[in-house]
């Protein structure tokens, strides 16, 4: 006799299956859901080029400059020499400056060595918006003390602003730099020189000028 397989015994065994059916129907149809959806992208056509500026600042003498020494400099004497700064780089400058690096006789170099209080060289830097016409000292523009006189030590230690403003892309500044020996008073006795003389001595001066780039600017366009 066959036996009979009861109806509810069956019904219990095919319910998982079905669940689990669309179980994964459902998996499917959310997955492809997500990766159903419309894009879109926007880009320039050419690459946008950035490119950097430069500064450079470069010297070149005007007459003999700092080329040729300076020679049996007495007190009150004035040497003027003549230089002229380029701004060769394509970005504005501003904050123009001058160090001077001196070495030798210190009583050249610092004032009151030796118990002396004024007899070190002092420099003083005049520009001329035209240009110097070395042998003469003629300036063909309008002439502007830009660096009043400055002893040497100072100038040694820490650079001194040179005028104020904008020194522009490709502009040049034409500047006088008088180098003095202040007046004062020594007496030699039988050819024998005072204590601290400020004769027969020598200093070694390097002058070093620098700029700094434009302040820094917000652009819109």
């Amino acid at each position: 006799m066959v036996g009979i397989r009861p109806q509810g015994r069956r019904r219990s065994v095919r319910r998982p299956l079905a669940l689990a059916a669309i179980g994964g129907a459902v998996l499917v149809m959310v997955g492809a859901g997500v990766w159903a959806i419309l894009s879109a992208t926007a880009f320039n056509t050419t690459p946008q080029q950035v490119t950097t500026g430069t500064l450079e600042l470069t010297m070149a003498d005007n007459g003999v400059g700092f080329s040729q020494p300076i020679t049996n400099i007495a007190p009150g004497d004035v040497v003027n020499r003549y230089v002229n700064l380029t701004n060769g780089g394509t970005l504005d400058a501003q904050a123009l400056t001058l160090q001077v690096a001196a070495t030798g006789s210190p009583a050249l170099i610092t004032d009151g060595s030796g118990g002396v209080t004024t007899k070190a060289l002092h420099v003083t830097i005049t520009s001329c918006s035209g240009s110097w016409a070395p042998t003469t000292g003629v300036c063909t523009g309008t002439p502007a003390v830009v660096m009043a006189s400055t002893v040497l030590s100072a100038l040694s230690t820490t650079p001194v602003a040179v005028g104020s403003g904008v020194f522009t892309a490709s502009a040049v500044q034409h500047l006088q730099v008088s180098v003095q020996l202040p007046d004062q008073a020594e007496v030699a006795i039988n050819g024998t020189l005072p204590t601290n003389t400020i004769q027969g001595l020598s200093a070694f001066l390097t002058y070093t000028f620098a700029e700094a780039q434009r302040t820094a600017t917000l652009t819109n366009s």
